[in-house]
């Protein structure tokens, strides 16, 4: 091993707002803020940090010539989903086209697909 993932930055051009929509899904708290930079989680790695780019330009969802670059899973129980959608959705996320008998997938408020899976 040459070292151990401890962060996933993502590029956005707002890092608190999409901070606080991930810290949503995780339960992990913000833990540092910065004009430019805003991190999530404490001592578990890796963790999630926010960056500032002002020129994002957001992958749009399943077009090549704007690639998604990235994409988080999250794993839940099935039974879940309908409550999980319904607050992912109040929080700013865009439910997207695609998915299977396994996942759905979703942008979140900057325009990055994730996706909930489940058995």
């Amino acid at each position: 091993m040459m070292g151990k993932l401890s962060v996933i930055v993502i590029d956005c051009p707002d890092p608190k707002a999409l901070a606080e929509f991930y810290s949503e899904i995780t339960g992990k708290p913000i833990t540092g803020v910065e004009d430019d930079w805003v991190d999530l989680g404490g001592d578990e790695l890796p963790r999630l940090a926010f960056q500032l780019a002002p020129d994002h330009v957001p992958p749009q969802w399943p077009d090549a010539k704007h690639p998604q670059q990235l994409h988080l899973d999250f794993d839940i129980e099935r039974a879940d989903l309908p409550a999980f959608e319904a607050k992912v959705l109040a929080l700013g996320a865009t439910r997207l086209p695609g998915g299977g008998e396994r996942f759905t997938v979703y942008a979140d408020p900057a325009g990055h697909p994730f996706c909930f899976v489940y058995e």
